[in-house]
C-alpha cells in the first residue's frame, strides 16, 4: 500500500501485517499521513483509542472504507501528531473526542 490510498481524518477496515509476519484484522481512524507512516487509531478491538505509527507497508488489504461525518470526526490536538514526537515511539494512549458524540 502506498499513501495515496489513504485519506486524512478516513475510517477503514484493513488488513494488518503484524511483527511476527501474521495477518489480522483492524477498524483504523486516520489522523495524519506522513510520506513513510501514517498515525492512526484502532477503533475497535483490544486496543482501542490505542494511537500507532503505521507504515503502509503493514497494510496488506483495504478491506472497507467508511464515510466520517463532520460530527464523528475525531479530534485530538496537533501536537500530538507532530512527526518529530512519533520519532521514538510506535504508539501512545491519548484521549480523543467527537463532538457530535457527546464525548
Amino acid at each position: 500500500m502506498d499513501k495515496n490510498e489513504f485519506s486524512k481524518d478516513g475510517h477503514y477496515a484493513v488488513t494488518l501485517r503484524t511483527a511476527d509476519n501474521r495477518l489480522r484484522p483492524a477498524n483504523i481512524y486516520v489522523h495524519r499521513l506522513e510520506d513513510d507512516y501514517m498515525i492512526a487509531r484502532h477503533t475497535s478491538g483490544p486496543d482501542v483509542g490505542l494511537l500507532i505509527k503505521l507504515r503502509y507497508d503493514d497494510v496488506v488489504k483495504i478491506v472497507r472504507t467508511h464515510p466520517v461525518l463532520d460530527r464523528k470526526r475525531f479530534m485530538i490536538p496537533e501536537a500530538l501528531l507532530k512527526p518529530k514526537l512519533w520519532e521514538s515511539r510506535d504508539s501512545m494512549r491519548a484521549y480523543s473526542s467527537a463532538p457530535g458524540l457527546g464525548k
